[in-house]
């Protein structure tokens, strides 16, 4: 037995447990010989006088030193039934400024985890500094409750699985988690024991079995392959790695940006929610530091690691084995065939739920090329609303989250992927090119929290009885998804460099001064504060010396270019930068969407006939949402046209009425419209339709349909075009408005091969969209109307 050390101030012990008469058996969870003569001190000056107590060793969970003591069963099988309590020493960082207990990126590399010290460094922090060393004390319980657990846990086949001893082990192990993590603090709440928790249950054995003799294999070889994808997807933790990883992720998003900003009080929101059910954390997904600053986000506030979805090309030396530790788990990028591994990730996801821990992933599956907010994923939200029905929960909620950049390093690698080129693979050489880009200064980063959903409003009480369903085609899973983005996208903030590519991505390829910028703003400016839009450094751009920062920030990235050697500095997209460009004005497109809907209907009421012009203006908004359906999350048809009306009315009270008067009224609405949005919103978009439908007008449509060939032809054909001229927006030769032309042409079924009809619709849609492009036109010749002063 080791000795206690001498009697040294000791603040905030645990008390004696209150046994009422029975005996207590002490669980000592210690990983040295100092730890248990520090336990046993505690036990000598505490002990009431006469007090029956005996004290037995459980494996550490910091070492896992030594084998189960053969005593504790011998313990168990008494017939006196005694009070089993759990004790453990902790050891604590120091402090520092702020009185704080923290964990610096120094400490760590150069002496180790101070929560974890050596032999030699425990003797001299418990004698130097011995209000670091603390003994804790887990939720005490009588041995007849143990054994009750136990059976309910694991059974009827319980002694098969998991044995007693064991089993009381682990949950000894589990309390001490509970109160250590008062100490610690709740940014530490990480799973103990997944692999041998979710192997152990019940649903889980019987489950395999099934699938097992589904399959037609042997039990055991099935078992030994779900093991093995359990061990490959599921995330460990340490809190050494965890507090490592989040002081690196600081020194790698603080090279290139300023601040990393946040509202406190949302974050305090958040823990109140995760206090009571499973958080889903669904942000956007622009960099690759999106999870980075989320992580350190929440661990500076104190709160637990997410459990975050990764996919299986991160996975790489070094970066894979560390964040594995710090929380994120891996997942293939497809496995739809095979049905063991989407059972074991179907039940370690059911676990998660289950034990209340925070989820996060991006539902739009990877980094958006495009700036916008890409189509959702139903994949593992799926397996979320599947466990939530099956009620794993009293209720999930799914945080939607926009995290803005004024810009980001990955922007120049979008722009060529969308103009044909391949993707770079991720890799250690990739990482280190990665953080080598971050050398540049690319302003501020900005998390914005939208309007929680709850899964328990949207679907109703949940039924234990269900059978498991993970079905990715259901209805309301869909609602869901498109909820969350419409939620994503209403929290997203309106950046300066956002407001200045939008700007001048509508001049053309015209260079302006600081005080034409000023002017090209003005209106901008005016309906963002008008619609009260959410937005970053909103007067940053009201002044000339904020302005021109803006300005200089996009040139020294080489998105915009100065010239300077005149009187006044001009600036311009640089040369081959219209994409880049059109990344940031893509970010806030959605706020603009609809005003440029609503202008082209009103030019396209303007050319009809009638007295009444309603239908014909509702009948073209509708038509142009259809026809944009795969680029922008709309609302529901009615709050479709609520918004419509509303976006309207900020023009004019009565424009409805006006419609009532015939066409002229309708021209005289359009020309009220202040600022002009299609010409820069809609056209890059219709156009890219408009090779896409060129380009399928003039194949045969017999043809067997190929799209990677089809895509080639068409950046082809988008380069001739821009030539001549044909269409006007550089953005618009992209691969991922291609791809998405084609979503559309797929759903209106123009790809598959046929005759004459297939022909005739495919040349019916080309004249739709060259129609709607003249109307952009002639909304553009407003524009440089109101420009030269003749009209206002």
């Amino acid at each position: 037995m080791a000795r206690p050390l001498p009697e040294v101030p000791r603040p905030e012990e645990p008390d004696w447990p209150a046994a009422e008469g029975q005996p207590v058996c002490f669980l000592l969870d210690a990983a040295s010989p100092l730890e248990e003569g520090l336990l046993q001190g505690w036990i000598e000056r505490h002990r009431p006088d006469g007090a029956a107590h005996d004290a037995i060793q459980i494996p550490s969970t910091r070492r896992r030193r030594g084998r189960l003591d053969p005593r504790l069963e011998d313990a168990l099988a008494t017939g006196d039934d005694p009070l089993l309590a759990p004790l453990r020493v902790v050891w604590l960082a120091r402090k520092k400024r702020g009185g704080r207990r923290t964990v610096r990126l120094s400490d760590l590399l150069r002496l180790g985890d101070p929560r974890d010290p050596g032999r030699l460094r425990e003797h001299w922090v418990a004698r130097r500094s011995p209000e670091r060393c603390r003994v804790v004390a887990g939720q005490p319980a009588p041995a007849s409750e143990l054994r009750q657990r136990w059976r309910d846990a694991c059974g009827a086949d319980a002694a098969q699985t998991l044995g007693l001893p064991e089993f009381v082990a682990r949950q000894a192990a589990l309390a001490l988690e509970r109160s250590e993590r008062r100490l610690r603090g709740a940014r530490y709440k990480v799973p103990r024991f997944v692999h041998d928790d979710i192997l152990s249950r019940p649903a889980f054995r019987g489950g395999l079995t099934r699938l097992a003799r589904r399959m037609e294999r042997r039990e055991d070889r099935v078992l030994r392959q779900a093991r093995r994808y359990l061990r490959e997807i599921a995330a460990t933790h340490s809190p050494f790695v965890i507090d490592l990883v989040t002081q690196l992720w600081r020194r790698l998003f603080s090279r290139g940006y300023r601040e990393l900003r946040y509202d406190p009080e949302e974050l305090e929101g958040i823990r109140y929610l995760a206090q009571r059910h499973p958080l889903v954390f669904l942000p956007t997904h622009k960099s690759n530091l999106d999870h980075p600053v989320l992580q350190y986000m929440l661990h500076e506030n104190g709160l637990p690691p997410n459990h975050t979805a990764g996919g299986i090309n991160m996975n790489f030396f070094p970066l894979g084995p560390l964040v594995r530790r710090s929380g994120v788990f891996f997942i293939r990028r497809s496995f739809k065939d095979n049905e063991v591994y989407k059972f074991v990730l179907h039940h370690y996801i059911d676990y998660l739920v289950e034990k209340r821990f925070s989820l996060e992933w991006y539902i739009e599956g990877g980094r958006s090329r495009s700036g916008k907010l890409l189509p959702p994923r139903f994949g593992l939200l799926a397996y979320v609303v599947d466990s939530y029905r099956r009620g794993k929960s009293d209720d999930v909620l799914l945080l939607p989250i926009s995290i803005a950049y004024d810009q980001i390093s990955d922007v120049g690698d979008y722009a060529a992927e969308a103009q044909g080129g391949a993707k770079e693979r991720e890799s250690f050489r990739w990482f280190v090119r990665f953080i080598q880009r971050l050398r540049r200064q690319y302003g501020n980063i900005e998390i914005r929290f939208g309007e929680p959903l709850s899964l328990q409003k949207a679907l109703g009480q949940p039924d234990p009885e269900a059978a498991p369903d993970p079905d990715e085609e259901n209805l309301d899973l869909q609602k869901l998804a498109f909820e969350t983005c419409v939620r994503i996208n209403r929290a997203t903030p309106i950046t300066p460099t956002s407001l200045v590519s939008l700007a001048l991505l509508g001049r053309g390829d015209r260079a302006l001064s600081v005080p034409e910028m000023s002017e090209a703003l003005a209106n901008l400016l005016a309906y963002v504060r008008r619609r009260e839009l959410p937005a970053t450094e909103a007067g940053a751009l009201e002044t000339p010396a904020g302005l021109r920062a803006t300005l200089d920030r996009l040139v020294a990235n080489d998105v915009l270019t100065c010239f300077s050697e005149g009187p006044d500095p001009v600036y311009a997209i640089g040369p081959n930068q219209a994409l880049a460009a059109a990344y940031y004005r893509n970010t806030v497109i959605h706020f603009f969407v609809n005003g440029a809907i609503a202008e082209l209907a009103l030019l396209r009421a303007a050319e009809a006939k009638g007295p009444d012009l309603r239908g014909v203006f509702w009948d073209e908004v509708m038509e142009l949402r259809d026809l944009l359906k795969f680029e922008f999350f709309f609302a529901e048809k009615d709050a479709f046209v609520a918004e419509i009306r509303q976006e309207l009315g900020l023009h004019h009270a009565s424009w409805e009425d006006h419609l009532q008067r015939g066409a002229e009224a309708a021209q005289a609405l359009t020309t009220r419209l202040r600022p002009f949005h299609s010409h820069r919103i809609l056209r890059p978009f219709l156009e890219a339709y408009r090779v896409v439908s060129d380009a399928l007008e003039r194949r045969d449509p017999g043809l067997d349909f190929d799209e990677k060939r089809f895509i080639e032809d068409c950046l082809a054909l988008g380069k001739q075009y821009s030539l001549q001229r044909h269409i006007r927006s550089e953005e618009s030769v992209s691969k991922v408005l291609f791809q998405n032309a084609l979503r559309l042409a797929r759903n209106r079924e123009l790809l598959e091969p046929g005759g004459g009809e297939i022909a005739d619709r495919r040349h019916e849609f080309a004249e739709r969209l060259r129609r709607v492009i003249r109307r952009i036109d002639a909304v553009e010749a407003l524009v440089r109307a109101r420009h030269a002063g003749l009209m206002d």
